[in-house]
């Protein structure tokens, strides 16, 4: 098995989450009463409902928290990936 790339995995996951941060925000101004604005408010601190500076503040920290992730997965299914593959490690299963 190959090793993930961070730069990769990351923009992925920054590209991923920003996408989905979108349509959250698509979702909560097509459907009146959905809430949407409570639920963006908890997991983006600082996000207020809805300007175009908050909005590029909560796409911004979508795509960070994507990075984050990224940053902390990638070292830690290398390091796995490595250790499984190692030859003690077949010794044992």
């Amino acid at each position: 098995m190959s090793k993930l790339s961070f730069k990769i995995v990351g923009l992925s996951l920054g590209i991923f989450l920003s996408f989905t941060f979108s349509l959250c925000v698509l979702f909560g101004l097509m459907i009146q009463g959905s809430e949407m604005h409570r639920f963006l408010e908890v997991f983006l601190p600082g996000f207020t409902w809805i300007s175009y500076r908050s909005f590029l503040y909560g796409l911004s920290l979508s795509f960070i928290y994507g990075l984050y992730t990224a940053l902390v997965f990638v070292p830690v299914y290398n390091r796995l990936n490595k250790f499984s593959s190692s030859k003690k490690y077949k010794e044992h299963v």
